[in-house]
Formats: structure tokens, sequence, C-alpha cells
């Protein structure tokens, strides 16, 4: 790894876990440049804490959302720089891919051949504005929401434009129109970013993964035996509500959670 590369992974780091030069440049040459196994790396430590920063795309861009209908689709489109996705030629190419993103149902593979207005398939006009503005440009990722079974809401944090931003939630309600309290629900994920709904949402290997890191941190910290245990059952359920949706503390009465909010605007 050049020198060049070892300082712009050692500044990556530094931002994500606020962990001082010399801890970070160890990390980043024990794990020959991978970020994420040098965070896991001081966080094993003791060094670095878990952090919703450290789990967030690098990636510049936007996310867009087209609705009607009570149906919603979203796209992520990325560049390699937060003044490309200013650009007006950038932003005119992704919303028209955000409307036909609606129009294939979040169909990422029918997007790319899709015609555009001039004619032209979304990949053919993907390379011209790759050749034009002179970044890498990708469609990341996207998805659709019918309007079967409850209503949509969606949340634009740092919005650009009306349907265009840096981060997109969207929570569908079952029996339950209140739109106030969907957009509120759906600001909450936008701030909270849950991992899942409830723990059953969470994936084995999420938690057997965090575990790993809490024992090997109560270890680093001299912690033995029924008293690290006892501390590791109390961090994993502790994350494990940090990270539920239903479990967390709602952002706008931190004497609640979400699912308090639930409850009290159940139907009945």
């Amino acid at each position: 790894m050049s020198n060049t590369d070892l300082l712009k992974n050692i500044k990556k780091l530094r931002e994500l876990t606020g962990v001082g030069f010399k801890d970070c440049k160890i990390a980043i040459e024990e794990n020959n440049g991978d970020i994420e196994k040098s965070i896991e790396f001081l966080r094993k430590k003791g060094i670095a804490k878990a952090s919703k920063k450290m789990d967030r795309n690098a990636s510049e861009g936007l996310v867009l959302v087209h609705d009607q209908d009570n149906e919603v689709a979203v796209v992520e489109i990325n560049s390699e720089t937060d003044f490309v996705a200013k650009n007006k030629d950038f932003l005119n190419f992704s919303k028209e891919i955000s409307k036909i993103n609606f129009k294939v149902s979040g169909d990422i593979e029918k997007i790319k051949s899709f015609n555009m207005n001039n004619g032209k398939s979304v990949d053919d006009n993907l390379i011209s504005m790759i050749a034009k503005i002179g970044e890498k440009i990708t469609i990341r990722r996207s998805k659709f929401f019918n309007n079967k079974g409850g209503k949509n809401y969606f949340y634009i944090h740092s919005a650009i434009e009306k349907e265009a931003g840096k981060i997109v939630s969207i929570v569908k309600i079952l029996n339950n129109d209140n739109k106030e309290l969907g957009q509120k629900i759906a600001m909450h994920i936008a701030a909270s970013n849950p991992l899942a709904i409830d723990k059953a949402g969470i994936k084995k290997e999420t938690i057997d993964k965090e575990l790993e890191i809490i024992k090997a941190e109560l270890v680093n910290s001299g912690k033995k035996g029924d008293i690290a245990d006892k501390i590791s059952k109390g961090k994993i359920n502790k994350f494990i509500s940090e990270n539920t949706l239903l479990d967390q503390i709602w952002i706008m009465d931190p004497k609640k959670k979400v699912s308090d909010i639930l409850k009290e605007n159940k139907k009945k």
C-alpha cells in the first residue's frame, strides 16, 4: 500500500471512528487497508465505540423518490463528489431516472435498458453523463413499494428538491391513514437508522459479530468469568434495543418508545 493510500485510509478511519492518528495507522496496517476490519480491530481494543456513521456508505450522490396513488419508488444514484450531486445536468438526469424507476416498479435491470426522453437507453445516457462530468456515476439500488396492505409515507433528509435528497426513509403503516404520524415515523427512521423493526429482523450473524466484539473488548479490559458474561448480555440487549425500530426511543419524546407511539395511535 502506497503512502498516499495509507494516509487516505487513515483519514477515512478517523472520520468514521473519531480515533487518533496513531491508533488508526496501526489498525490500517494490521488489516491491510481494510476499513471494516480496521473498525472491528479498534472496537475489540476498546478504542472505538459503535457509531452510526461507521455503517454509512461513503458514496456521494442523490436518493430520489417518485410517488403516485400511494405507491412509492426510490432510487439511489451515486457520484464521486458532492459537487456533482448538485450539478444541474446530473440532477435532471437523476429525476428522469426516478420517473422511469416508478414505471418499472424498481427493477434496476429494466431501468438500464429503458429509453429516456432523447430516445437513447439509460445505459447509453449514463456513459455520456460520465464522459461529460468526468466522474464515475452509478445507479446503485432501487426499490418499489406498492399500495397493498397499508399507507406509504416517506421523509427526505437534506432535500435539494421536493423529491431528492441525501437520505430517504419510507415506512408502510397498516390500518392507519394518519399522515402526520406516518411522516414523523419516517423522520424518526432517517434520524435513528434502525437495522430492523424488531429483534427477529436482525440477522443472527449481525448479533453474533457484535457479541464477539463486545466480549473481545471486555477481555482486553481485564473483565473475566461471570462478570464478563453479565456485562456482555446487558450490552448486546442494549445493542438490539437501540437498533430495532419498535424499541428505539422516540426522537420527539425521550420518555417514550416508538412502540408506545404506535399503541397511542392505534385505531379502535
